[in-house]
């Protein structure tokens, strides 16, 4: 699986931990210590469609690929418009995609990872191109009187395109821990849809199975760590867990705070925008969140 292209694209609406402290008991400083973020963006016309439409658009245009050559289109989302159609399929129509299947895959903060596992082996089959789109309007999903969760979450889409090419699969590790399900709630169709969290359970089980997903993967080293950014204090804690120079850990939560299955690929597509990400660097990548889940995968770029 060679990745071709990234994209990203971003609501209009900065709200920053100023405009947040205007309207609940928090400050800059408190949500900064705590989570490094320092503002997100915050769909106000946009939706998960519409971001995820503008990232697909972009991403034919930067590749030179034409629809019809794209065999799948997946969308990465746990905050989709509607419960069907889902984005996938409104993104394989408004493209002209007419050869192409699509789906929208839900394993929250881990989904971007799960869905290039998936298409690295689709790719390793008859599939020839196609999108791995994640895309989040999580700001849907917050209770903005909530102090603990409203700070957290921003909404936004990126993603990539993919070809075959002769590369081995990708080595990745994709774990569930359902078990955990009450840790981490959002979007209940019944009672209050908003973001349900223990925030002390689920750092505890980030910072214990993210290192152990990486480790799984062997010990050869990569050029660099794109962990999901949830929050400063994990990635750092997992970095130092793993032993990994912090250099290798980017960040860009501050920006955007926590997107879900957005995060990732927005930080990849930062990194190769900025000249950081270089052809033939190893990358890993690993998710983190809701169901509950874990996955990580390495691949060359």
């Amino acid at each position: 699986m060679q990745i071709v292209a990234t994209a990203a694209e971003l609501p209009a609406k900065r709200v920053t931990n100023y405009d947040l402290s205007r309207r609940m008991a928090t400050s800059d400083e408190w949500i900064r210590q705590r989570t490094g973020i320092r503002e997100r963006r915050i769909a106000e016309t946009e939706t998960t469609y519409s971001l995820a439409l503008g990232v697909a658009q972009q991403l034919l245009a930067k590749s030179h690929c034409t629809a019809a050559e794209l065999d799948f289109v997946l969308v990465a989302t746990m905050s989709p418009d509607y419960l069907t159609p889902s984005e996938a399929n409104r993104l394989q129509a408004a493209l002209g995609a007419t050869n192409a299947f699509a789906l929208n895959l839900n394993a929250a903060c881990a989904g971007f990872v799960y869905a290039l596992d998936m298409a690295a082996h689709l790719l390793a089959g008859q599939a020839q191109c196609g999108l791995v789109i994640g895309s989040e309007c999580l700001s849907r999903l917050v209770d903005w009187d909530d102090r603990a969760t409203a700070v957290l979450f921003g909404d936004g889409a990126a993603g990539v395109l993919v070809k075959a090419d002769a590369q081995p699969l990708p080595p990745a590790d994709l774990r569930s821990f359902g078990d955990l399900e009450l840790v981490l709630q959002a979007g209940a169709a019944t009672g209050r849809p908003f973001f349900q969290m223990n925030g002390r359970a689920v750092y505890q089980f980030a910072i214990r199975e993210a290192p152990a997903s990486i480790s799984r993967l062997g010990q050869a080293p990569c050029d660099w760590y794109l962990i999901h950014q949830a929050n400063a204090r994990i990635i750092e804690a997992i970095g130092r867990k793993l032993a990994l120079p912090p250099e290798r850990l980017p960040l860009n939560l501050a920006n955007y705070g926590n997107t879900s299955a957005a995060s990732i690929p927005l930080l990849l597509n930062d990194m190769v925008t900025d000249g950081r990400i270089q052809r033939g660097q190893r990358l890993l990548l690993c998710g983190f969140g809701g169901g509950l889940s874990v996955g990580s995968l390495i691949l060359t770029y």
